[in-house]
């Protein structure tokens, strides 16, 4: 089986348990639950892993596109861009600003409990790979070191929120 499909499954991007935390992040970054158009959004954006050989590689950094094209189907075509642009390597092809389920996406790390999250990490095998592709961290410690690192890049909501206003 596929790392991305992996992840889906039982992995980081859990099909029910991810977006729970991204809503939550939602929630905190926002001030507001999402609207039923965000959750749908919320539900479908890393979908697109599914069958991807890699998370961070050429493969899995298209898998917005499934996403988008469930969530415009969906909702319209202002949801797909939501969808398409929590991908900043999108944004950056498209010349876009991150949309705001990026940076919901991104915080929702700070809603999984730590040994949860390893446990996740470590039965699709992403926790290796995020590793590998962390350039600044530089050290190969035990995985609980790697996530303490990744969550104090994201913890910093204040930082976040001055994003969002740009």
């Amino acid at each position: 089986m596929k790392i991305g499909t992996k992840s889906i499954l039982f992995g980081v991007h859990q099909f029910i348990w991810h977006p729970i935390t991204v809503g939550l992040a939602w929630r905190k970054l926002f001030r507001v639950w999402p609207t039923w158009r965000e959750w749908v959004c919320i539900f479908v954006h890393d979908l697109g892993y599914g069958g991807k050989p890699n998370i961070d590689g050429a493969e899995g950094k298209q898998h917005p596109v499934l996403g988008a094209c469930l969530a415009t189907h969906i909702c319209g075509a202002e949801s797909g861009s939501l969808v398409l642009f929590h991908s900043r390597d999108f944004s950056r092809a498209f010349g876009a600003t991150p949309s705001k389920l990026c940076w919901a996406d991104k915080y929702s790390v700070m809603f999984d409990p730590r040994r949860f999250y390893l446990l996740r990490s470590r039965l699709s095998g992403e926790v290796n790979e995020f590793r590998d592709n962390a350039p600044e961290y530089q050290r190969k410690e035990r995985d609980i070191f790697w996530l303490n690192w990744y969550r104090a890049k994201v913890v910093n909501i204040n930082e976040i929120r001055a994003l969002l206003r740009r």
